[in-house]
């Protein structure tokens, strides 16, 4: 993400789409560790009775008198933890579409146990927040900056308890935020022993290499990745999120765009141009917000697209959950899609 509010709202508008994607258009894991020390071989972990302290990604040394219990954290960051057994007194980010159904960030939680503070981009109550008694608040960074934290009131919520802050943008790869992201689970109490979380990890490492497999047993299907607004059809680049640089080190094929937008994520199209890439894959964002197929059938370009005749379309989760199970479940769809693909480009 880039560094000002100013010259961040393509990109940030773009991954905070639930429900956005119209404000684009007008303004633009894994693999884990056992060990819960942080850069320099700090320990993050502590005793209940002790001192906290955890080196998140933004190089901070985050710290508090005892381990935290009020947990606060984006929706995402917060159902990663929840898969490792670490609960959240609150959430902000999308938790709840407006049916009142789970929001897919969610991924696991039940949101009905979470106070929500905030269900879409720059929407954070303080005085909701400041009530829980926070002990810590989690997010993840892309660029620096707390991810979903606005930028508005951004100082008086980071007076009233430590954020730490895990990277999903920047250098890292999936497999790196889903270790940080286990290594700061641990810190706060997961048992990263247990069977759950093993049998997770192994599901992982199995599913990654049932990419690595598809890649080189179909080799030259190429993929495309999309998300479609009511005016605009965006195609991302692969090396920029965490999830697709991860996905291309597997050996996936993927259709780079000529000309990205500011920031650097995505080249926005017209519908008219809709059809300027061609693909045998279409890996399309699922976040709440985005067109999805059946609402996409009433633009023409997009039927006409290769991949879309031909019914290669898999969802893509934009946001990852950063924990072993969820992003075993991502590689495995992906495997299975790149597997089954047809040439047809």
């Amino acid at each position: 993400m880039p560094k000002s509010r100013t010259s961040s709202f393509t990109r940030r508008g773009f991954i905070a789409a639930g429900g956005a994607l119209g404000l684009v258009a007008a303004l633009a894991a894994c693999g884990g560790t056992d060990s819960a020390k942080g850069d320099g071989g700090k320990d993050n972990g502590a005793a209940a009775s002790g001192p906290w302290t955890f080196k998140d990604d933004l190089g901070k040394e985050v710290s508090t008198k005892a381990k935290p219990k009020n947990i606060v954290a984006f929706t995402g960051t917060a159902a990663a933890l929840y898969d490792y057994g670490v609960p959240v007194k609150g959430v902000f980010g999308p938790t709840k579409t407006a049916d009142g159904k789970p929001d897919v960030q969610a991924g696991s939680m039940d949101i009905s146990k979470v106070e929500i503070l905030g269900n879409v981009y720059d929407d954070f109550n303080v005085e909701k927040y400041a009530a829980l008694q926070p002990d810590l608040l989690v997010t993840n960074t892309w660029d620096g900056t707390y991810w979903y934290v606005p930028e508005a009131s951004k100082d008086k919520i980071l007076k009233l308890a430590p954020a730490a802050a895990i990277s999903v943008g920047g250098d890292a790869t999936l497999d790196k935020a889903l270790e940080r992201t286990a290594d700061l689970a641990k810190s706060l109490g997961a048992d990263m022993n247990a069977k759950t979380a093993v049998d997770a990890k192994a599901r992982f490492e199995a599913a990654a290499a049932k990419v690595r497999e598809a890649t080189k047993a179909n080799p030259g299907v190429k993929v495309l990745v999309g998300s479609g607004s009511a005016d605009l059809f965006y195609v991302s680049t692969p090396d920029t999120s965490a999830d697709l640089k991860y996905f291309k080190q597997l050996g996936v094929e993927f259709v780079t765009p000529e000309k990205l937008d500011e920031g650097g994520f995505f080249e926005s199209l017209s519908w008219e141009n809709a059809g300027k890439y061609k693909a045998d894959v279409v890996l399309l964002d699922n976040r709440t917000g985005t067109l999805q197929p059946e609402e996409l059938k009433a633009k023409a370009t997009w039927a006409e697209l290769p991949a879309v005749k031909a019914g290669q379309i898999t969802p893509r989760v934009t946001e990852p959950i950063y924990s072993y199970a969820k992003c075993a479940q991502i590689l495995e769809d992906l495997a299975k899609s790149i597997q089954n693909a047809k040439k047809v480009s």
